[in-house]
């Protein structure tokens, strides 16, 4: 980071492996700042940037997308495009198309537009509507997305669940659910189940068939 001036206005740091940016801190002008495929799963080191209007921050390792999202609300009050796609708790649909769909990208751009600063205008791939913006103001602090900290699915998860080597995937678990039995039954062992159906006509129902004669058959 020493190589380029402290002055600059844009900065981009991909395919680093970066696990912080407290070196950020001596740009002071810094306005776009280009943070993709790193190795950041938190952003406790991201500094005070009053004049950033960009910043973009995907495929990265960021789980927590809520602290996130605070902390750029935080040092960025004049942000005007985030993108966080490819993070674990990002449920983008491009990264996690079997465990997230949709509705649930678009809950969570209304908890994040509701967050990050008024100045926001794109979020990820996709401009910010008014009516996005309004429904932020109206609904969006009830749209977060809770997900299991993989230390809790560890905890509390049958051991079942678990894959092969009984270790769970750092972002999502799928349990497969099935009306069947856990076990097998033998093709001998069945059972048959009578039954005697009761019916008497009340007369809601059609009694057309009381006036046809045989001929009209």
């Amino acid at each position: 980071m020493r190589v380029v001036g402290h002055d600059c206005l844009g900065l981009d740091l991909s395919y680093n492996e970066l696990s912080t940016i407290s070196g950020i801190k001596d740009f002071e002008q810094l306005q776009e700042l280009i943070l993709d495929n790193n190795k950041l799963d938190n952003l406790k080191t991201l500094p005070h940037m009053p004049t950033l209007t960009t910043l973009s921050l995907n495929n990265n390792k960021i789980f927590n997308i809520d602290k996130a999202l605070d902390k750029i609300r935080e040092c960025c009050p004049n942000v005007e495009y985030v993108s966080l796609l490819g993070n674990p708790g990002c449920p983008d649909q491009l990264t996690n198309p079997t465990s997230t769909d949709e509705d649930d990208y678009e809950r969570y751009r209304l908890y994040a537009i509701h967050i990050l600063p008024p100045s926001l205008r794109f979020l990820d791939s996709r401009r910010v509507t008014q009516q996005e913006k309004s429904n932020a103001n109206t609904r969006g602090r009830y749209s977060k997305t809770i997900k299991l900290v993989p230390e809790l699915i560890r905890k509390y998860v049958p051991r079942s669940t678990q894959t092969k080597n009984n270790e769970f995937d750092d972002i999502y678990f799928n349990i497969h659910y099935t009306p069947l039995p856990s076990t097998m039954r033998n093709p001998q062992d069945h059972k048959g189940i009578y039954g005697k159906c009761k019916y008497r006509y009340s007369g809601k129902n059609s009694e057309g068939n009381r006036f046809i004669s045989n001929k009209d058959l």
